[in-house]
């Protein structure tokens, strides 16, 4: 039950690790950026450039599993604290229509924490008008 999970890090302490840790992909000026968090659950943002598009001025597949991956591994380290070697061991995902290029928010939510692995799923949405572009559920491999 995500209801009962309470982040054992603040906002500021999981932007500080992953800036800190991740900073090749969470840095200033970097696309993406952890919106919020909460019990059992992490909100990050992707605002994309040109070099997120494909093809017909739409943003990647690859750009929004990256936004699946790390949302999924920060609301996982928000409730387990800085745990950098915690790993994607599965990600499955499903594309439902073509985004635009504006920014998509990736809303994480625990479904099972446990002390070697971790189930999430990402709902991302634009952000604009909050219509669902993909779907994603993963698991994390978390270290003894």
């Amino acid at each position: 039950m995500t209801e009962a999970l309470s982040p054992v890090m603040t906002l500021l302490e999981v932007r500080e690790f992953l800036e800190r840790d991740f900073s090749a992909v969470f840095g200033p000026g970097l696309p993406f950026s952890v919106e919020a968090t909460g019990p059992g659950s992490a909100v990050l943002k992707l605002t994309p450039d040109n070099s997120h598009l494909r093809p017909g001025r739409t943003i990647s597949g690859p750009s929004l599993f990256a936004l699946a991956d790390l949302t999924a591994f920060t609301v996982i380290i928000a409730h387990i604290g800085p745990v950098a070697l915690a790993v994607t061991s599965s990600m499955n995902i499903n594309f439902l229509r073509k985004p635009a290029l504006s920014p998509v928010l990736g809303e994480g939510r625990i479904l099972r924490l446990g002390k070697r692995n971790a189930v999430c799923e990402v709902w991302m949405r634009q952000a604009s008008d909050g219509v669902m572009v993909a779907h994603a559920t993963g698991t994390f491999a978390i270290p003894a």
